[in-house]
């Protein structure tokens, strides 16, 4: 059976979905709690403790890897992490990545709080808004309800991937139409009903315009798959 990792399993969402393609399924994550919950939503799969950084894997050990949830923008070392997927991936391999990404839409609504007195809440200063937008090079930024997290644009995304010998196939850009309404308010403890179904009509065509370039210029994230280089003859 070919094995498929898991890196940053965190309650086995990913995990269970591989198993049920078929896979022999392997997970990792810096989270024992997390872990327990993905051990017995999927007893069957081989679960670790460790970090996307220092993986505790053999080289060339996995057919497929799936790397969400945005785990690669929040590890300290992000060139490191995907060094670190590449190498424990069989020449020919899949890796499925996602990750935050600037510019998007909820960047400028960030920008737009700032300059009118933090109305939306994204409790970011003016300059470090202006900085998320114009800034050049990988950009880490304290987001609101999640801590710092590395924002890559595509280009630098995929030199990292390349870097690591790892070749680009398809991009997609995901929450691209839903961040016409602000993260900030989606993610408010109440949600008005009308909001709700607005976001759900936003989802269907963001969904619907996943593949095509306006998506993956304004994502708020960045779908990736990629292949890991066959050694040359």
């Amino acid at each position: 059976t070919a094995r498929a990792l898991d890196a940053g399993c965190g309650t086995g969402f990913q995990s269970a979905l591989l198993a049920e393609l078929g896979w022999q399924t392997y997970g990792v994550d810096v989270s024992a709690g997390l872990l327990a919950v993905a051990q017995r939503r999927q007893p069957d799969s081989s679960l670790a403790l460790g970090s996307v950084e220092a993986l505790p894997y053999p080289d060339a050990r996995f057919d497929a890897i799936v790397c969400c949830g945005s785990t690669l923008s929040f590890v300290d070392d992000p060139a490191r992490a995907v060094a670190e997927l590449s190498r424990v991936l069989r020449p020919g391999g899949r890796l499925l990545l996602d990750c935050e990404h600037r510019p998007s839409l909820d960047i400028f609504w960030m920008l737009a709080s700032a300059l009118t007195g933090d109305a939306l809440g994204y409790g970011v200063p003016a300059w470090e808004a202006w900085r998320a937008v114009a800034a050049r090079g990988p950009l880490r930024l304290a987001y609101p309800g999640y801590g710092l997290l590395w924002l890559f644009t595509r280009r630098e995304l995929t030199a990292m991937l390349r870097a690591a010998g790892l070749r680009p196939l398809r991009v997609w850009g995901l929450h691209s139409i839903t961040n016409l309404i602000p993260s900030t308010v989606l993610h408010g403890e109440r949600v008005p009903r009308t909001l709700a179904a607005a976001y759900r009509a936003l989802r269907r065509l963001d969904v619907a315009l996943i593949d095509t370039a306006p998506a993956r210029a304004l994502a708020n994230s960045l779908v990736v798959l990629a292949e890991r280089a066959q050694p040359r003859a």
